[in-house]
């Protein structure tokens, strides 16, 4: 009788997690939304999209919101046929949702001025870099020269994998907070709960710097060597992403042993910040941003590569190291 009470109640605690998550993502997701409602809205009325109606961030953001909202609307489906790992269904299914909106709106979308038509899937191009006076009149603005631009060349689909990859962060490690919570809930169980406090911190944290990059990009000029507050920001940036990735794997594998605990995710985390200046360099023709002037931040033939770039990427393994060394330290304690 008691296990039955005691099952209900939990129950009732998910059905309001549940319906809290629901319109939680939702109200966050607003904005997106609404710029893929005026987009698509204009795209049935008049076949495309005039520039000064265009939502410049539509992509990526309202395919993420979108294939978010699905990955917690479909959470006690997967939670009642996966059981131990609803998570993977719902990244699953908010991967496919997130692909095939970005996709339609990449190829069936049409931004037009005054002067030309641009298919939207050069938002990459966009999103690169602002000049300091904004975007003018024409979409045509975007191309004026400067070192960055002749870097960068033409445009190049290599260029999507670099936001790719920062879209497909922010959807997994959202929804492993999302789903782990619910998880927690159902099962009564909270040996995750302070990995998944953790991972839900470095996500927040990480989308806003998202959000501030678009707005900002980060107060780039157009040249290779970038100011010392760009600087801080981009290393914040690529810290951050490795150690969100890395919390993200650390919360999976929590209590496993050190070398798969700690040493994993740290790698993973290492790795992530490195393929991230991989990414930087399909974007500039193999150069990177230098953070400075001197031997510290001059690239080293052969690998492109500056002593300060391989300081950023160890020191996000080694601030993943830390986390999850306290994080499984703390469990054997509880133990």
């Amino acid at each position: 009788m008691q296990d039955e009470r005691r099952m209900s109640m939990k129950s009732k605690q998910f059905n309001r997690y549940y319906l809290f998550s629901c319109l939680g993502v939702l109200i966050a997701s607003y904005y997106p939304l609404s710029m893929g409602v005026r987009v698509i809205t204009d795209m049935l009325a008049n076949g495309t999209v005039m520039k000064e109606n265009y939502p410049k961030y539509i992509i990526p953001y309202t395919p993420i919101s979108v294939a978010i909202i699905i990955g917690v609307i479909l959470m006690p489906l997967f939670i009642r046929v996966f059981k131990k790992f609803p998570f993977v269904g719902g990244a699953v299914s908010a991967t496919v949702v997130f692909f095939g909106l970005e996709l339609l709106l990449e190829e069936k979308v049409v931004v037009s001025t005054a002067e030309t038509v641009t298919k939207l899937e050069d938002w990459q191009m966009f999103m690169c870099y602002i000049p300091l006076e904004g975007w003018r009149e024409t979409v045509t603005t975007y191309k004026t020269q400067t070192a960055v631009d002749i870097l960068m060349g033409d445009y190049n689909p290599a260029f999507k994998m670099h936001f790719y990859i920062i879209s497909i962060v922010l959807i997994i490690t959202i929804l492993n907070c999302l789903y782990g919570f619910g998880q927690m809930i159902k099962s009564g169980e909270n040996k995750r709960l302070k990995s998944l406090v953790v991972q839900s911190a470095c996500s927040i944290t990480f989308l806003g710097l998202c959000i501030l990059a678009c707005f900002t990009a980060f107060w780039r000029d157009g040249s290779i060597q970038v100011s010392p507050l760009s600087a801080a920001l981009m290393t914040i940036f690529f810290v951050l992403l490795g150690i969100t990735v890395g919390v993200f794997v650390g919360s999976l594998i929590l209590g496993k042993g050190k070398l798969v605990s700690i040493w994993i995710p740290s790698i993973v985390a290492s790795a992530m910040t490195l393929l991230m200046y991989l990414g930087e360099m399909f974007l500039l023709n193999g150069h990177l941003y230098s953070f400075g002037t001197g031997f510290v931040f001059e690239s080293i033939p052969g690998i492109v590569l500056a002593p300060m770039d391989i300081i950023i990427v160890f020191a996000s393994g080694l601030t993943n190291f830390i986390i999850c060394y306290f994080l499984n330290y703390k469990k054997r304690l509880e133990a």
